[in-house]
């Protein structure tokens, strides 16, 4: 029988496992009343969890295809969204990035090293002589055409199944989703810094049905 180092003490008891917490005292995530199901979170949270898993997936495919072009995902989206928005003048920093989502300043980044590897050209804009319009050079048009049959088959399996009804009313949820995504992003910075925060937005009642 082997004895206690007396220099070390008394060995400490084994840790015991921390008793279950019965599933209704779990406090809730959300408060809104319309997204919750007798008074339970957890069709809301299993919701959630498949966004991010799909959002995962989808910048995982876009970053897909920035290597295809042996660009990042982010260098990707500015350089074929300056071949959808260019015209025939170009466009302009601001436009190009409300068009691909992206801060006006890390679109400049991006066009910056796109400029530098002779994907993009740009040229004073004639209506503001402070700003540029970009737009492909023969390089970049080359590029976003070869990367085009991949994107279409990437994309048709991300959506396959989904009808024109069903993707308008996808962009009407992500609409007001990404404008509340501010709202809490704001209210995040107001809880870190001390600040007040932002009003709570309430929830708008459905449109009625038209016949």
């Amino acid at each position: 029988m082997s004895r206690s180092d007396p220099k070390r003490g008394p060995k400490a008891p084994p840790e015991q496992p921390a008793s279950p917490t019965p599933a209704h005292e779990v406090a809730l995530t959300i408060s809104l009343p319309e997204l919750l199901q007798d008074g339970s979170d957890l069709a809301f949270r299993e919701t959630v969890f498949s966004m991010v898993l799909a959002l995962g997936r989808l910048q995982s495919c876009r970053d897909a295809f920035g290597r295809a072009m042996g660009l990042t995902g982010s260098q990707f989206a500015v350089l074929v969204g300056v071949g959808h928005c260019q015209g025939e003048q170009g466009v302009s920093i601001r436009a190009l990035a409300d068009h691909v989502q992206m801060a006006a300043t890390h679109v400049t980044t991006e066009v910056g090293r796109l400029l530098r590897r002779r994907l993009l050209l740009k040229r004073t804009n004639p209506l503001d002589r402070r700003g540029v319009l970009v737009s492909l050079s023969a390089r970049g048009q080359r590029a976003v055409t070869e990367v085009a049959p991949f994107m279409r088959e990437i994309n048709d399996h991300l959506f396959a199944g989904f009808s024109r009804a069903e993707m308008q009313a996808l962009d009407k949820f992500l609409a007001r989703f990404r404008d509340n995504g501010e709202r809490a992003l704001a209210a995040i910075r107001a809880t870190e810094t001390g600040s007040p925060a932002p009003a709570r937005r309430r929830a708008r009642k459905p449109a009625p049905e038209t016949e």
